[in-house]
């Protein structure tokens, strides 16, 4: 069913999902929400399974007029989102009705917001996803950022019997300096001489920030002596950082599937969600964590997630979650 048309879509508002992870080694992207708590968290917010298809906001968000009742919840920045003039702020779900209007502004506290609705948003399903890629112009809305005019499709779903808010205890907070936990590699032997200044060095975030990576302005770090500029392109993934021959880092995200530089480090899969809340000039640090390390961490995420599945599916005691 139509469930909202786009009055002004904002800097860049795309359907974002979990993402098409099956095609890669076919050099497909595989997109998806940069965020992955926030997407989550806003389906569970909404009565969703966590993998549908939500709207990601990115730095200034649309206005939408409302065409069916629905919930719709938002998770991630603050956009100072309105309902009819009134402020909707995030990590909460809201009933809204035919006629209103949903409005976000810039965003005052990360980079990207989440907004998911009864149902999830219905696009066709492209390749296993209905993620959109920017660059190869598949899934979403034809492959496309929203723009004027689009009405945008709802599943059906039953509506929440009570509106639902994120205790806040789980919600992060975005600061403007970052510390991104990382392993050395894999072409750590190629900056044995830089590696320690790399890992103690801070960097700004520059304007060349996307889906397809964040390049970074700082301390430069080269290849030692007797190491090529580049690589034969190979696989690269999520969190891989390259080193140009300019020696500035880049953070590759969700729209490249091979690279020819080299690679000094790779950002944690937990603190992805760090980088796509980072806004140009922020500040961001690298903090050298073992393998081991890096598993606790990753299995530390899943049980939070866990505990916030259990939380709104109502098999854990809601005293245990705080305010």
């Amino acid at each position: 069913m139509d469930a909202f048309r786009v009055l002004s879509p904002g800097s860049l508002t795309t359907v974002q999902d979990a993402g098409r992870y099956s095609f890669i080694d076919r050099g497909v992207p595989p997109s998806g929400a940069l965020d992955g708590f926030s997407y989550r968290i806003a389906n569970l917010l909404a009565g969703n399974p966590v993998e549908a298809a939500v709207l990601e906001i990115t730095l200034q968000g649309p206005v939408l007029e409302v065409l069916c009742e629905a919930d719709v919840a938002l998770a991630g920045a603050d956009m100072a989102a309105t309902l009819n003039d009134k402020s909707m702020s995030p990590w909460r779900s809201f009933r809204v009705n035919r006629g209103d209007v949903l409005r976000f502004h810039f965003a005052t506290s990360g980079c990207r917001t989440y907004l998911a609705v009864s149902g999830g948003f219905d696009v066709p399903v492209v390749m296993g996803s209905r993620a959109t890629c920017l660059k190869a112009r598949i899934g979403g809305v034809e492959g496309r950022a929203l723009r004027k005019d689009d009405i945008l499709q709802r599943g059906a779903a039953d509506l929440l019997a009570a509106q639902r808010r994120l205790p806040y205890r789980w919600i992060p907070t975005y600061r403007t300096d970052i510390v991104l936990k990382a392993l050395p590699g894999p072409q750590e032997e190629a900056f044995r001489s830089g590696l320690e200044v790399f890992f103690d060095a801070d960097y700004t975030v520059t304007s060349e920030a996307d889906r397809m990576g964040y390049r970074l302005q700082g301390t430069p770090i080269h290849h030692d002596a007797g190491f090529p500029q580049s690589i034969i392109s190979e696989p690269v993934i999520p969190g891989n950082v390259q080193l140009p021959a300019d020696g500035q880092p880049i953070i590759l995200l969700v729209e490249q599937t091979t690279g020819g530089y080299t690679k000094i480090a790779t950002v944690i899969s937990t603190d992805l969600s760090k980088v796509a809340q980072a806004m140009p000039g922020n500040r961001i640090w690298f903090k050298k964590v073992t393998l081991e390390e890096a598993h606790t961490l990753y299995r530390n995420e899943a049980a939070r997630l866990r505990e916030i599945e259990a939380f709104f599916s109502g098999t854990s005691d809601p005293r245990s979650a705080g305010t």
